[in-house]
């Protein structure tokens, strides 16, 4: 019986049989009281009692004694046995999962149910824990805490500021689906000079912004064995994108938090140089902020990025045309085109450091929707 209600736990309950109740069955046919029965299998009679009750397990040496003495196979009084401690098994799962159910409400149910990412049929309590604990692939919820994206964030919380991050169980979903998305994928082994090649490869892409430019970044990342993957955002996780190695891959999970072209190449390029220049154990989150000590190495992947979109010394001199306090769009636009990048990093840095308003980019259309 598949456990959905309290009801259906009520049921099982009631409906379930040890094999005890077969072997009394069988006994009383061939007529064998429980002394007897005993003395034939050479037993305690304690222990006959015990079977019949069902505290006592049928193992394999009492099977092949009972299909001595029975004539029923011992495969039988196993399989019986099986079945009984399972069902067992499942009535104290449901019995704990629905006394856990509270637990429930940490989760984004409907987006995780909406992408796919978990598959209910029912509204029913049980069927949706059992669901969150399958999609974690953990056996409880303790273990959840313990063994999975969870502890990830759990263990680089340290680097986060407690107040950026509303929903670590949201964040936590985020990064198992992409952890399933990039088992999922193919790739060979991890070149790092090949990646670091690839890079103004990638930058072509980005400016010249093609209709399936994620499906060109993602194969030109795995030809370099990086896996390049998105994932839909989930509320309250303001994560932009995040690096980790599954495996022997390093991933790069992206949010396309605000679905504009400027931000998220940035926060491609910048998880690009974690890949690059930091280590294999490492997890980074982006979009999120970091206390003091864990700001180094975001600087040294902000650097990365800004040096392979938009460059410093670029930017320097894109400054200096500036006439009467502003640019023309045209002014932009040839920058760009001259410096070989896309219109709206200029322009989304120039609003990042308040230099212009914000929004501008979207007024003039320097900013592209990204749809993935």
């Amino acid at each position: 019986m598949k456990l959905k209600t309290q009801s259906d736990i009520e049921l099982a309950k009631a409906l379930i049989s040890p094999p005890g109740d077969t072997l009394a069955e069988t006994i009383d046919e061939l007529r064998f009281s429980q002394t007897e029965l005993a003395a034939r299998m050479g037993r305690p009679v304690k222990t006959i009692n015990e079977l019949i009750q069902g505290k006592t397990a049928i193992l394999p040496d009492t099977a092949i004694q009972l299909e001595n003495v029975t004539g029923v196979p011992a495969a039988f009084w196993l399989e019986r046995e099986k079945n009984y401690q399972l069902e067992l098994a499942e009535i104290r799962e449901a019995e704990q999962l629905i006394q856990d159910k509270d637990w429930l409400s940490n989760f984004p149910l409907k987006e995780l149910i909406g992408f796919g990412w978990i598959e209910v049929e029912t509204k029913e309590t049980l069927e949706r824990m059992k669901a969150i604990l399958q999609f974690f692939q953990v056996a409880s919820k303790e273990a959840f805490y313990q063994s999975s994206c969870f502890a990830m964030v759990e263990k680089i919380d340290y680097r986060l500021t407690k107040q950026v991050q509303k929903n670590p169980y949201a964040l936590a979903a985020w990064l198992r689906q992409g952890e399933i998305q990039a088992r999922e994928m193919k790739v060979g082994d991890f070149d790092k000079k090949r990646f670091g090649d690839s890079i103004p490869r990638i930058k072509e892409i980005m400016v010249a912004h093609p209709a399936d430019f994620f499906i060109r970044l993602s194969s030109l990342a795995a030809e370099a064995g990086v896996k390049v993957i998105h994932t839909p955002k989930l509320p309250n996780s303001k994560v932009h994108g995040a690096t980790r190695w599954v495996g022997d891959t390093p991933v790069i999970q992206l949010s396309n938090q605000f679905q504009r072209n400027d931000i998220f190449w940035f926060t491609f390029f910048h998880e690009a140089g974690h890949i690059l220049k930091h280590g294999k154990k490492e997890v980074f989150l982006e979009g999120l902020e970091y206390t003091e000590d864990g700001q180094v190495k975001e600087k040294e992947a902000d650097d990365f990025a800004i040096a392979s979109t938009y460059s410093e010394r670029e930017e320097a001199e894109f400054m200096s045309l500036r006439k009467d306090g502003t640019w023309t769009t045209d002014q932009i636009r040839d920058f760009a085109q001259r410096i070989n990048t896309h219109p709206a990093m200029i322009v989304g840095r120039l609003e990042r450091k308040e230099i212009i308003s914000r929004g501008q980019g979207h007024v003039h259309g320097f900013y592209q929707k990204i749809e993935l």
